[in-house]
């Protein structure tokens, strides 16, 4: 992922920011999601990852923009380190239920590794779990989503589980591949979302989320037993072939969001 950082450290001007951004259309056109920053002193940093380094003075976010066609949640992206780490889960049917993850997440395109993130922050691992609010099961299907994605009985694990897939793989593709919002979506609801353009304000929905893409990236998405033996041979092939390096994807915006890009950073500091 390119880092546009440089471009911007010095912009006060909101117009000569936008003629600095403007300029640098071909390097925008290649950036996943956009984040603008101020410093005490008012300047301005425009980037696509968090400021690190001699950077680290920008520290008030001002505006985070999306892009439908990016896909910043890849093996590889800033994202994976913006979390910290989490502990293992000390339940004993913490991986009881891998084989019906695999099997549902193969069948609708799902990753295995962020359902077991996301059914160890709903539920822990215990199948009779019941939320306040009635959500029911591993993944807390609400009886309304449970309906919706023809689950019958939502107290049965594997039931539970397809019913689960098929509501993240739908987020999914309603969201673009933007995992996080996927995510968010499954917690807070498609339509908060939507409302406020990203991750909803709502502390819970931000606390889950944080939490499930930390055991993503920290407990689950390396995890040999719960990816199998076909994944793992896939990623030793890409490693062999790449001089020991495994092959990552980045997420880029297509070059029909350069404008947005450019004016979104001169609005948002008007």
């Amino acid at each position: 992922m390119i880092n546009i950082a440089p471009l911007m450290t010095r912009c006060l001007s909101p117009l000569l920011l936008s003629a600095i951004a403007l300029s640098s259309l071909p390097i925008a056109a290649q950036a996943g999601n956009m984040y603008i920053y101020k410093d005490k002193g008012g300047q301005v940093l425009l980037t696509n990852v968090n400021p690190s380094g001699n950077f680290d003075k920008f520290n008030k976010k001002v505006k985070t923009t999306y892009y439908k066609n990016s896909n910043a949640y890849n093996a590889g992206s800033s994202y994976s380190n913006d979390y910290g780490s989490s502990a293992a889960s000390s339940s004993g049917s913490r991986n009881s239920y891998d084989n019906y993850i695999r099997a549902s997440a193969e069948r609708h395109g799902v990753d295995p590794a962020l359902m077991k993130a996301m059914m160890h922050t709903e539920s822990a691992f215990n199948p009779n779990a019941r939320s306040p609010v009635g959500a029911q099961g591993l993944m807390q299907l609400m009886p309304a989503t449970a309906r919706r994605f023809k689950v019958s009985n939502a107290w049965n694990p594997a039931e539970n589980i397809e019913g689960s897939a098929k509501y993240i793989a739908w987020l999914m593709r309603r969201f673009n591949n933007n995992v996080e919002f996927a995510v968010a979506g499954y917690n807070a609801g498609e339509g908060n979302v939507d409302k406020y353009n990203g991750i909803p304000p709502f502390k819970e929905t931000r606390n889950y989320v944080k939490n499930v893409m930390s055991r993503y990236h920290s407990l689950y998405k390396n995890d040999s037993a719960l990816l199998g033996n076909t994944m793992n041979a896939n990623n030793s092939s890409n490693t062999a072939n790449n001089g020991g390096i495994q092959n990552v994807s980045y997420g880029t915006s297509s070059n029909g969001n350069s404008a947005s890009y450019a004016n979104s950073a001169y609005l948002a500091l008007r």
